[in-house]
């Protein structure tokens, strides 16, 4: 009896930890042009160029489109050609691409540069360093079509702590609640994807990652990561 249950119990917990993993997709652990587009993001050479800087960022961004269509919904549709018809599998419906300003607006154009139909949102969130060496997340502003039950896909490309990740989700679910998230991010650290399978079920989101780094700073920032990808793409900003 006793070795049924310790089997029962090794069978849960393995099944527990697949159902955690099983909705984290890294592409970076494939051998794919997609992990050159990501190196050229690290490299701090080529980072300087601020135009490639986004255009990285759009690349990679359609790469995690293509693969987030596989795992959409589809319905057969009749196509017309002017020599006859043709059925077609085709999305049953678009999704609503969601980008945390304003480091997610690159990643945000490659997703949409893919699925062209989608409707859009736009979330500012971002951590305050406060006197006190604590972070707290100021949320301005949240512009978002219907979500109801639709298919959303949240983008920022760093993924540090989650906390500003899963304000941004909850304040989107507060005007609708998805059918299914898909979190989009370039780099995330481990501490970051715990924190968010913790507070958010597993059935409700998938998270779409580029690289898993190691190691994270006192201030929250990824380390060896890629630096600030807001005031690579655009510039910097004013501290306040």
């Amino acid at each position: 009896m006793k070795k049924k249950r310790n089997w029962f119990r090794f069978f849960f917990v393995s099944l527990q930890k697949h159902y955690q993993t099983a909705m984290i997709h890294n592409l970076g652990n494939q051998n794919t042009i997609f992990n050159q587009f990501i190196s050229e993001l690290r490299d701090e050479t080529i980072q300087k160029d601020r135009m490639r800087f986004r255009k990285n960022l759009q690349r990679v961004a359609e790469i995690f489109a293509y693969e987030i269509s596989k795992v959409m919904n589809y319905e057969p549709r009749e196509v017309v050609t002017p020599l006859g018809t043709k059925i077609v599998n085709l999305l049953a419906e678009h999704p609503v691409i969601c980008s945390i300003l304003r480091a997610g607006v690159p990643l945000h154009e490659g997703l949409l540069s893919y699925f062209d139909q989608a409707d859009n949102g736009f979330i500012s969130a971002f951590r305050r360093h406060e006197k006190k060496g604590e972070i707290t997340i100021r949320m301005d502003y949240v512009a978002t079509p219907e979500i109801e039950g639709r298919e959303l896909i949240l983008c920022d490309p760093m993924l540090a702590t989650g906390s500003s990740m899963l304000a941004s989700y909850q304040a989107l679910c507060e005007l609708g609640k998805p059918r299914h998230t898909h979190i989009v991010t370039v780099v995330a650290h481990q501490e970051a994807i715990d924190f968010l399978q913790k507070n958010i079920s597993s059935k409700d989101f998938t998270l779409w990652v580029g690289a898993i780094d190691e190691e994270l700073t006192s201030q929250s920032y990824i380390v060896p990561g890629l630096g600030d990808a807001g005031d690579l793409a655009y510039g910097p900003k004013m501290q306040n």
